[in-house]
Order: C-alpha cells, then sequence, then structure tokens
C-alpha cells in the first residue's frame, strides 16, 4: 500500500507553517529544542535515539507540558537569557505566544522548502493569523478506534465497522458483555490518558455540531444521558488507562480509543489480531480531531540559523518517514509510504483514510488561544464526566455549573471560536 500521506490521509488541511532566520552558536554547544510533543518517556527517546542522532550536530531535546511552553518562552524573553533554539508544539499552543512577539517570522526558510509539498491549508495556518510564517508543519496524527478480532463476531447485524454510529458501537459492546460477562470497551480516562480530546474533538461535535457554542446545550444533556448509558459496558478500569495498547495487548479490552500514537504498540505487534477503524458518528456526523504540530523559532533563539538547518533536516520525506516509523507521527510533505512499511502502521494509515474521507467526517480543531488555561478547559470536560458518568448527576445540572467556568476561561482569554463552532467577533460565547 502506497498513500501519499499529506494529501490523502486528509489531516493536513488543518495547520499551517513556518521557519527561521540566522545567529551563532558556540561551536560544540548543544542546541534546545523546546518540545510539548512526544512528551511520553519511549517517545522522547525515539526521537532522540533514532531522528536527532542522524542530524550531525548535537540537540538537547527537552520535552513540556502544553500550559507551561508559554511561562517558559516569556520568561527567557523577559529575562534575558534566551536557551531554547526551536518549538515544537500545536496550532494552539504557539498561537498564544504572537501577543508578545515571541515567534520570529520564517518566510525566507520557508520558500526553500516549498517544493516539498506541504499542504496549503497548512501553511496558512502557520501564519496564525498574520502575513508571515510563524511555524513550518512538523508531523501529524489523530485518534483511532482499535478493536481485536474476537470481538467482531458481536458486531451488530448490518453494522460496518468502518462506518459505526455510537448507538452501534454501544450495541456491539452490549453483546459483549451479555455473551462474556465481561466488560470490554475502553477509553483513556485515567490521570495521563487523553480523554479531554475525546469530548471535545469527538463525541461533542458528533452530537452538538460544535463545542464551546454547544457546551450546555439540549443535544448536549440528551449525548451526555446516552454517554452515561455507554459507560455500562466500559471496562472499570479505564478511569486508570494512559495508553490503550496496553489493556488491548492483555485482553483485558476488546475495543478502544486512544491517540494513534498510543495504540501503535498493539498494531505493530499483533497486526493480525487487531483491526484499526473510525470513531463512530453521531446526529451531526462523525467528528475527528486532526493532531499537526509545527516548528517556530524565538524570536531571541541563540542560534536561529542551527534550527533554520534542523526543521529543513525534520522536514526531509527520508527523515519523515523515519518518524513515522519510530513516533507513529505521519509525514506532512508529499511522500510515498514505503511497501515494507510495519503493518501496524498501514493499519492505522487505512483507518485515518477512510475517517478523513468519509462523507459524514466533521472535522473539529485542539483548542485554540487557551495559553496557560488550556488544563483548566480540559478540566471542564473531566469534571462534567465524572459527575455525569461517574457521580450520577443529572446532566442539566452538572452542565449548568461547568458552563460558568468554562465562561471564566473564555473571558479570562479571550480566545475565539474554533471548529467545528463559527468564527466569533471576540471570546467564544458558551452556549
Amino acid at each position: 500500500m502506497t498513500r501519499r500521506a499529506a494529501g490523502q490521509l486528509g489531516l493536513g488541511a488543518l495547520l499551517a507553517a513556518a521557519l527561521p532566520r540566522a545567529g551563532a552558536r558556540a561551536q560544540g554547544q548543544e542546541m534546545v529544542f523546546l518540545s510539548t510533543q512526544l512528551r511520553p518517556i519511549e517517545a522522547a527517546q525515539a526521537m532522540r535515539q533514532k531522528i536527532l542522532s542522524g542530524f550531525g550536530q548535537p540537540v538537547n531535546f527537552v520535552t513540556e507540558q502544553p500550559p507551561q511552553l508559554g511561562v517558559r518562552v516569556r520568561a527567557e524573553q523577559q529575562g534575558g537569557r534566551h536557551t531554547t533554539s526551536l518549538i515544537g508544539g500545536l496550532h494552539g499552543e504557539l498561537l498564544p505566544l504572537m501577543s508578545t512577539n515571541a515567534l520570529a517570522p520564517l518566510d525566507d526558510a520557508l520558500a526553500g522548502l516549498r517544493q516539498r509539498g506541504f499542504n496549503a491549508a497548512m501553511l496558512e495556518s502557520g501564519k496564525l493569523g498574520g502575513q508571515q510564517q510563524r511555524y513550518i508543519p512538523w508531523m501529524q496524527a489523530t485518534y483511532l478506534m482499535v478493536a481485536h478480532k474476537q470481538a467482531l463476531p458481536f458486531l451488530p447485524a448490518g453494522a460496518d465497522i468502518n462506518a459505526l454510529s455510537y448507538e452501534q458501537l454501544g450495541q456491539w459492546a452490549t453483546a459483549i458483555q451479555e455473551k462474556t460477562g465481561q466488560r470490554r470497551l475502553g477509553f483513556p480516562a485515567g490521570p495521563t490518558g487523553l480523554m479531554p480530546r475525546f469530548f471535545e474533538g469527538y463525541l461533542y461535535p458528533s452530537f452538538t455540531g460544535g463545542v464551546v457554542t454547544t457546551f450546555r446545550s439540549e443535544a448536549a444533556e440528551a449525548m451526555w444521558g446516552q454517554f452515561r448509558d455507554l459507560w455500562k459496558t466500559v471496562h472499570p478500569n479505564s478511569t486508570n488507562y494512559g495508553f490503550m495498547q496496553e489493556p488491548l495487548l492483555s485482553g483485558e479490552v476488546w475495543i478502544a480509543f486512544d491517540h494513534v500514537a498510543r495504540l501503535i504498540d498493539a498494531l505493530n505487534r499483533k497486526p493480525d489480531e487487531f483491526v484499526a477503524f473510525p470513531a463512530p458518528s453521531g446526529p451531526k456526523g462523525r467528528g475527528f480531531m486532526p493532531v499537526v504540530a509545527g516548528l517556530s523559532i524565538p524570536a531571541d533563539a541563540p542560534d536561529p540559523a542551527g534550527a533554520a538547518k534542523l526543521i529543513d533536516y525534520l522536514t526531509r520525506p527520508e527523515v519523515q518517514i523515519a518518524t513515522l516509523r519510530a513516533t507513529a507521527f505521519f509525514p506532512v510533505v508529499k511522500t510515498d509510504l514505503p511497501a515494507d512499511l510495519e503493518p501496524g502502521l498501514k493499519l492505522a494509515a487505512d483507518a485515518i483514510a477512510r475517517m478523513s474521507s468519509a462523507p459524514d467526517a466533521l472535522v473539529s480543531l485542539l483548542p485554540i488561544g487557551l495559553d496557560q488555561k488550556g488544563g483548566e478547559f480540559d478540566k471542564v470536560f473531566m469534571d462534567t464526566f465524572q459527575r455525569v458518568v461517574l457521580r450520577g448527576e443529572k446532566p442539566r445540572a452538572a452542565l449548568d455549573r461547568q458552563a460558568e467556568v468554562m465562561r471564566r476561561i473564555m473571558t479570562e482569554t479571550g480566545a475565539p471560536c474554533w471548529r467545528p463552532d463559527p468564527p466569533s467577533e471576540g471570546a467564544c460565547q458558551v452556549g
């Protein structure tokens, strides 16, 4: 199987790009590459040992939690002690840095990279609302469903696994529970899991057509009631899970949702035992969240020339494929996936292509403009989940209470709406 990763995977049409200037660095001194991505120990080690080791210059790859990215960059900017030469982050994490002019324009560097075939929408997003490039696309991924093949006989009659609805997912999980006596559906709802992204990018868009503007809508109220019913078929250890590949491999869970990078070990280790497929659809469509990471150079980087060279290196087609193999993040440049690609990655690539090209696909961007409030925004959804699903509180009461928290966050940040919510003038209004 070969596929144009940037084009046909369909994740490209969402974020943008940017590149560097010039500067000087002491010979042999490590360049600091600060990243909110590839934070798990295994992913960070793969980046250091399998990707950056081939760059030819020493690089110190430092990971940071997203809410702390702006804190660190601004501290360097204001304190006059500049250590970071390259930043890797998501669109919504980089955007707030524009308010303090913390990112260098990268148009000159981008001019030498255009032949690599970046998606035009990615490059436009990389301008962060301005006229100049502020980040260059680095890599992309999304979230998927994976099931053990022993779960397939329990699919509802006539159901297409590549076009499931949430109602059918519930029927499937219920059938497994009734026939086996076990709750085999799993979600990453533990402390290190990515459950907020399921609510923000999948469940809410699929049932309400929005996220912020529909947060406390009647559709959201009904959705939470339905999800509480679905949770009766979910494995009780889901509130501890961080990476779903582990319970899938152990057989504790037969059906799971997670980020592709947190499922890939199961797919690669036992590709003949698992299937990968798109997330389900709801009344408003098949919500899904592409994840596109970009590379930026701080305005006061100690080594902007070295950072520019590193961006050039990381976006080479062969390095993009090496990144895919090492981290399960897909290319953002035009390149054919190799014929000898690991079977698990092929399964993931096929599922991503089906999801992004689905006729009812509904794209939801990662939260944008929340800066240090991103964690609080995520907590709104997790607190609602705990109140309604885990504690049995009525959805209306929980939504009204949490809507006040969300309003404060949106007012304090002034963050405008992002897809699938309609564009707004000023802060996105909680509906």
